[in-house]
């Protein structure tokens, strides 16, 4: 047959092509990366003989970014399956607390009272999410609600049992603990220690530890916050479970009818957001040797702003774990950069309210550009 014979392509004059730089303006993670390069740039021309970006100030904003990072990832994909959890920061002072009385007070192996807590975490979260999907009430009156019964627990249960509310010991019973070092060690300590012999970055020169590395190590820390980051991309973006965290979000009926286990997925989002909160508590334990009531106050907000600046809609069905983590990094660079460049700290909380409206603005126009609402 010629070419001349070969039918022609159809083109459907009601579906309207979208630009190569549309397209990039609807991606979820654009803000947050604009966010990041103003951020690195703004402090490297105001902050940068300050020591922010000389090793140990990398560590310094690294933990601070893996912190927040390790519960935007699990506040993301529950915001993108179109559900709130106001508990993640009791969650992390309850979580916190029952390691240390069940290590202090009750004398369990650490191990042990790390596995029972991370139990007692995903239930809560299941519950979370089965009084949502069967109640029908939103998740943010629920979640309010563990939010102050959490926080309750957590404050009573220390004063009750140890008449105080900050338990320690915690450090030293983990000692040669196999679980906690997952949770509390470093790895690559080799490595920096031949960074500091070789002079690629500082060391002691006086006290005990001269010679050795400033920086002698990766906090677990950091290390969950990347795992969990990468867990949460690929199955949001390479798995059929993420297009059902998705469709619950976008639109759970319609989901619903075409065979996604909305209720499931929505409850199981729960109980991932509590896992997170769970790894959150377990690290800054050991790394503390100790639990307070009052740790993780805020921390569901900060998660909820990351997760907004990266990019995700509060209606639910659109968002990118990426961009949560790079709205989690510009808090960690931008609460230690503003002690670096001599600002006052408490300016921090000013800059958390203006990016959350600057995010929830562009954010919504986002949502115009792909619904076409005018």
């Amino acid at each position: 047959m010629s070419d001349a014979a070969q039918p022609e392509a159809v083109v459907d004059e009601r579906v309207k092509e979208m630009s190569a730089f549309r397209k990039s303006l609807i991606r979820p993670e654009l803000g947050g990366i604009c966010g990041t390069v103003a951020v690195f740039v703004f402090f490297a021309l105001f902050a940068f003989d300050s020591g922010m970006f000389a090793s140990q100030g990398v560590l310094n904003w690294s933990i601070v970014s893996a912190q927040f990072m390790i519960i935007a990832v699990g506040a993301c994909l529950l915001m993108i399956a179109g559900e709130f959890d106001l508990s993640v920061g009791s969650m992390i002072g309850f979580a916190g607390m029952m390691i240390a009385i069940f290590t202090i007070t009750a004398g369990w192996p650490v191990w042990f009272a790390i596995i029972v807590t991370f139990a007692m975490c995903l239930a809560i979260g299941a519950l979370n999410g089965y009084i949502v999907i069967k109640t029908g009430l939103p998740s943010f009156i629920v979640t309010l609600a563990s939010l102050f019964i959490l926080r309750g627990f957590t404050i009573y249960l220390p004063q009750t049992l140890e008449r105080k509310t900050i338990i320690g010991g915690v450090r030293d019973a983990a000692e040669g603990d196999w679980l906690a070092a997952i949770f509390g060690g470093k790895i690559l300590t080799g490595l920096f220690q031949w960074f500091g012999d070789i002079g690629l970055i500082g060391t002691f020169e006086r006290g005990t530890r001269a010679g050795q590395p400033v920086v002698d190590g990766i906090p677990m820390l950091i290390v969950w916050a990347i795992i969990l980051v990468i867990f949460g991309h690929i199955l949001l973006t390479r798995t059929r479970f993420g297009n059902w965290i998705f469709a619950a979000g976008g639109d759970a009926q319609a989901a619903r009818y075409v065979g996604v286990p909305v209720n499931r997925v929505k409850i199981l989002m729960f109980m991932f957001t509590a896992f997170c909160a769970c790894i959150f508590a377990t690290c800054q334990v050991m790394e503390f040797g100790s639990a307070g009531a009052d740790r993780g106050l805020l921390k569901e907000f900060e998660a909820i702003i990351a997760v907004v600046i990266g990019g995700a809609l509060l209606t639910g069905g659109y968002g990118s774990v990426i961009g949560a983590a790079l709205g989690a990094l510009i808090f960690g660079v931008v609460q230690q950069g503003l002690f670096f460049a001599g600002v006052e700290s408490s300016l921090f909380r000013v800059f958390l309210g203006v990016i959350l409206l600057l995010a929830v603005i562009l954010n919504t126009y986002i949502r115009r550009m792909i619904t076409g609402e005018r």
